[in-house]
């Protein structure tokens, strides 16, 4: 089954300052039903009116992280998409708040993939399938040791690998 079909009329909120990434995120997702805010006060009315399968959220520009933490705490699968912001740190930080995927936008074309992952492993984190698919861009971009630098990334990756296993041996 393709992503299209996967992603099939969930409704999505996107949020992102630039009107061309919102365009751009709706015609990927074009099997969803998407609502665009471009600023933080229209993504936080819309977070607490309705109800979303994914919410996607840029990081600079809207206070993603603050829009993060109020769409986890609604229980919204939550992706952050960013150009600008594509640091481990911000990395770290997303997977700290909750999200469940941080995608850069020069992946964007990609992101019902990315969405469809998340599905079918049931709307949870899908960070292992997204470090095995983003590996090499993050290495490029972060430096190839990045993960080594960092105790967080040591831990969690080691954790996934846990994770991974224990899903095999089921």
């Amino acid at each position: 089954m393709d992503a299209s079909q996967i992603l099939k009329d969930k409704v999505v909120l996107v949020v992102d300052d630039e009107p061309d990434v919102l365009d751009t995120v709706a015609d990927v997702l074009d099997s969803c039903y998407v609502t665009k805010a471009r600023d933080f006060d229209s993504a936080r009315q819309y977070l607490m009116s309705f109800t979303y399968d994914f919410v996607i959220l840029d990081i600079m520009g809207v206070d993603g992280f603050e829009l993060l933490k109020m769409s986890v705490r609604r229980g919204f699968p939550t992706v952050m998409l960013t150009a600008y912001a594509l640091t481990p740190d911000a990395l770290e930080k997303s997977i700290r708040y909750g999200a469940v995927s941080f995608l850069p936008k020069e992946k964007m074309s990609d992101l019902d993939e990315f969405l469809a992952d998340v599905v079918l492993g049931g709307n949870k984190p899908a960070w292992g399938k997204l470090f095995a698919k983003l590996g090499g861009l993050f290495n490029k971009r972060f430096g190839p040791d990045w993960r080594e630098r960092n105790a967080f990334f040591r831990e969690f990756e080691a954790t996934l690998r846990k994770d991974q296993q224990e899903t095999r041996s089921e």
